[in-house]
């Protein structure tokens, strides 16, 4: 398997570069399991962090590292935008969404009580990697609508064009490659 070696938060790591089409492979950034690599990133992020109220990531490679920014930052909670509606979530707000790394389209879904707690409040969207932006546009569409303000946007790697943006901090730059591994120019 091709890998791409990267230093991601002072942290030396190997990602597998995976095929998606007949013209396009993306490096495959995985925290889960990765502790030193989540309170790494974690802490980094929260460096370059403003002031904030609430932290929303979408549901589910992110989920460590939110985990981890709220415990170093002492905060008692964060938000998750979900993949699937759940029992329990009442008055849910949903938009559709079209991810590089996801099969066709997908809903993403907030609970009616966390859209309340972020009104008119700071927040900050983390994701683990910004590649397309349509998941971020789409976290960003239901924190609008939920009267959040948004004051960043955060992710791990800012991959392909993603990492021209200049509304987006991120940690480091991952390319785009061929499927032979060789980096898209």
């Amino acid at each position: 398997m091709i890998k791409h070696e990267m230093t991601i938060a002072g942290l030396k790591r190997a990602l597998p570069v995976c095929k998606l089409n007949d013209d396009l492979a993306i490096g495959a950034f995985v925290m889960f399991g990765d502790v030193e690599l989540t309170v790494a990133c974690a802490s980094a992020l929260l460096a370059k962090a403003p002031e904030f109220d609430y932290l929303v990531a979408p549901e589910a490679k992110a989920i460590p590292l939110i985990y981890e920014m709220a415990r170093q930052k002492g905060l008692d909670d964060y938000l998750l935008v979900r993949k699937n509606k759940k029992a329990y979530m009442q008055g849910v707000f949903e938009v559709d969404v079209t991810s590089i790394t996801t099969a066709g389209q997908q809903k993403l879904y907030m609970d009616a009580v966390d859209a309340a707690k972020m009104k008119g409040k700071r927040v900050i969207i983390i994701d683990d990697v910004i590649s397309t932006g349509a998941s971020l546009q789409a976290v960003e569409k239901l924190v609008n609508e939920a009267g959040g303000n948004i004051v960043a946007r955060m992710a791990v790697l800012a991959e392909g064009e993603a990492a021209e943006r200049d509304d987006i901090i991120y940690l480091e730059k991952l390319p785009l490659f061929n499927p032979d591994g060789t980096v898209k120019e």
